[in-house]
């Protein structure tokens, strides 16, 4: 009987510690997936001022179609790659998608920024100045909102492989998930785009 009573403790320890874990590793995917709700969040308003931002200089950049087709174009592959990284967080598919899309548009807006300054009137102009530093605000939300999605990811990772919590990870398939970075096979997108004129 004192077996069975020993045996049943176990048991119940063994139960609650499994719900513990497993509520655990819910926790701290969720916070991964609210983490990047903040991305979207700075990313669309990132999609929003881009149009204005093209608009502000299309009447003094006539010579340079080309440069805000290309912003346009990147903008829209751009929230393509948010929409299919919103579907599904951390997967590696999609984080991959993101950051090659969002390092596209990065060098079209870098073009298009530094094209502005052969255009005094346009650099002077007070849309595109308010615009400029709406959209580096923007940016550097962006930067923060991807650090805090990173380090929610990486808590998330660190939790489903520790033993002997990686048993009930394994047992209920929490998949890693991926953070966002520039991919190992892409590092020009790392550099600032080169413009000579």
């Amino acid at each position: 009987m004192v077996i069975l009573l020993i045996l049943l403790a176990i048991l119940v320890v063994a139960a609650l510690w499994g719900v513990g874990v497993y509520n655990g590793l819910i926790t701290s995917r969720n916070g991964y997936k609210n983490a990047f709700a903040q991305i979207d969040v700075q990313l669309q308003r990132r999609f929003d001022l881009i149009p204005n931002l093209v608009e502000t200089a299309k009447g003094y950049l006539k010579h340079e179609r080309e440069t805000l087709d290309a912003v346009i174009s990147a903008r829209s592959a751009a929230q393509s790659g948010l929409a299919a990284a919103k579907a599904n967080p951390g997967d590696p598919e999609a984080m991959a998608t993101l950051a090659a899309a969002q390092g596209q548009l990065n060098a079209g807006l870098g073009r298009l920024l530094a094209i502005t300054e052969a255009y005094p009137d346009l650099k002077a102009n007070q849309n595109m100045m308010q615009l400029t530093e709406e959209l580096t605000s923007t940016e550097n939300k962006v930067a923060f909102a991807r650090q805090a999605f990173n380090d929610a990811v990486m808590a998330f990772n660190n939790k489903r492989e520790v033993f002997p919590s990686s048993v009930i990870a394994g047992m209920f398939d929490f998949p890693a998930a991926t953070q966002l970075a520039i991919p190992a096979d892409r590092p020009e997108m790392r550099d600032a785009p080169k413009v000579q004129f």
